[in-house]
């Protein structure tokens, strides 16, 4: 498991296999998930402060995480 938190897999424990096979069977799938990736790694680099950020962009951060993840989580119950 990751040390960082909030990971999809960590968030949607029971869709574990599904997104693994959509990453590489979905090209869109794949993209809202590595988009995923990359911003929670922003998020946490900026709640560790290994790169700080504002805090207004530190919470745009958030909005977007959240707002991506909820998406994702749509896409996979309908999917």
């Amino acid at each position: 498991m990751s040390n960082t938190p909030h990971e999809l897999a960590e968030e949607f424990p029971e869709f574990v296999e599904k997104m693994s096979a959509l990453k590489v069977s979905d090209a869109h799938f794949a993209k809202m998930a590595e988009e995923y990736h990359e911003l929670n790694r922003k998020v946490h680099g900026a709640e560790t402060n290994v790169a700080p950020r504002e805090e207004l962009a530190e919470v745009d951060l958030r909005k977007r995480r959240g707002a991506l993840k909820d998406e994702i989580y749509a896409y996979l119950k309908a999917n």
